[in-house]
């Protein structure tokens, strides 16, 4: 079996190397090479990818096809056998957060421990391992082999310096099994040759969780979401925008699941907040204490889905919980140029226009409504504040000052300005 690991490593790229080893099992292949060419990624999604790998039942090997940096090194690390090409490069491995930076010393000692353990897995040398996460390192022997070699071609063993290996400092330091110029020429090596090779790709489904795992596009789902159910709060009953919102709320907190960014916790703290919402638009009226708790609960649940599964220092959850502000400012942004133009489209004249409105039916035009101030009818629906009252036999659509009304209260006109008609809630004394 062939793997490829290209580009960047994100979320979306653990299910698919899953997948890729189960098939293999279940093939009972030989062995399965991982072609690798990567600057690395995500910390979360390598860590995944290295646990896959160290738990196949078959044989492993890392091809590095010109480049194994950061997030890469540790997959290639978690490889029973690992060849290079000619020129290629291992590690600089170092944690960075999400503005570029170096990460906190809990982030660092984490990824050198991940990178150290991963190396004895495999028998390879521990400290060059660590050397290549952690800059404040510095040595002059190492023991490779049971025999105590000096280092003085290896410009990562001072301190200041992060390790990364050509392909000739890896075979010499034994992180590297050989040099192999084409993944034909490995197969030769491995004496494969004739064997069957499968190269297996991404499906349909695992682009799509990748592609709605993309920050930019994941960010965009949660906040229109969140939007969407908390535009519903100020219409009267269930429309389009908690539609919308339920839905992109469902994609991304799907493809977040399965791709192991949002844990079972987050999951059900965000459908908590969710449930409140739904029980203050359609169960409570008014706006409060349940629709607060909902709000609070899905922001709490959207922070959470922005932090690495991994030990983070301050930097990264400061940064989330700018990303998470920034988000909603934009979303509301978006929304609300969006909303404008939409209004202004003969499509969203006839979706929320009423379909045909009968005077034997009781509809009413908005002729003459100036003489209904003062008038008193009874409501049709809740008015959330908007909805529809019935005053002198006429279906009339009415706001109220800005109060909930329950169906079938009494209701008094105050005023008229053009099509907009105001209405107060009668006391049961008027």
């Amino acid at each position: 079996y062939k793997v490829p690991i290209h580009d960047t490593i994100d979320l979306g790229l653990p299910p698919f190397i899953e997948r890729s080893i189960e098939m293999a099992e279940k093939d009972n292949a030989k062995v399965i090479i991982f072609d690798i060419d990567t600057f690395g990624g995500r910390l979360d999604a390598a860590t995944q990818i290295k646990d896959a790998i160290l738990s196949a039942k078959i044989p492993t090997i890392a091809f590095i096809n010109r480049r194994a940096i950061s997030a890469g090194a540790l997959i290639s690390l978690s490889c029973e056998k690992i060849f290079m090409t000619s020129g290629g490069t291992i590690g600089a491995a170092t944690a960075v957060d999400m503005s570029g930076k170096k990460g906190s010393e809990k982030v660092i000692s984490y990824m050198r421990e991940e990178m150290a353990s991963t190396a004895e897995s495999r028998d390879r040398n521990v400290d060059i391992a660590k050397g290549m996460v952690d800059e404040e390192l510095s040595f002059t022997h190492l023991v490779i082999n049971g025999d105590s070699i000096e280092v003085n071609d290896l410009e990562g063993r001072k301190e200041g310096k992060l390790i990364t290996l050509t392909t000739e400092l890896a075979l010499k330091y034994k992180i590297a099994d050989g040099i192999q110029e084409t993944f034909e020429e490995l197969l030769i090596v491995l004496e494969l040759e004739d064997a069957e090779i499968k190269i297996t790709d991404e499906n349909w489904s695992e682009a799509f969780v990748r592609f709605l795992t993309n920050p930019v596009v994941a960010s965009l789902l949660t906040t229109f979401g969140f939007l969407g159910i908390l535009f519903e709060l100020q219409s009267p009953g269930w429309g389009i925008p908690g539609s919308v919102g339920l839905v992109c709320l469902a994609l991304s907190l799907g493809a977040s699941y399965i791709a192991k960014l949002a844990t079972m916790t987050d999951m059900l703290i965000i459908l908590a907040g969710v449930g409140l919402l739904i029980v203050e638009i359609i169960i409570i009226p008014g706006f409060g204490i349940a629709g607060i708790g909902g709000i609070a609960l899905i922001l709490w649940g959207l922070y959470e889905l922005l932090l690495p599964d991994i030990p983070v220092g301050a930097e990264f959850e400061t940064m989330a919980i700018w990303g998470l502000t920034i988000g909603i400012i934009g979303g509301i942004i978006g929304l609300v140029l969006l909303f404008k133009l939409m209004t202004k489209t003969v499509f969203w004249q006839k979706l929320t226009s009423p379909a045909v409105e009968k005077t034997e039916e009781g509809y009413s035009t908005s002729v003459g409504w100036e003489n209904l101030v003062h008038a008193e009818g009874v409501s049709q629906t809740d008015l959330r504040p908007a909805g529809w009252v019935i005053i002198d036999g006429k279906r009339i659509f009415v706001v109220s000052e800005g109060d909930f009304i329950e169906k079938d209260s009494k209701v008094k006109v105050l005023s008229v300005d053009g099509n907009r008609v105001v209405v107060r809630k009668l006391n049961l004394e008027e």
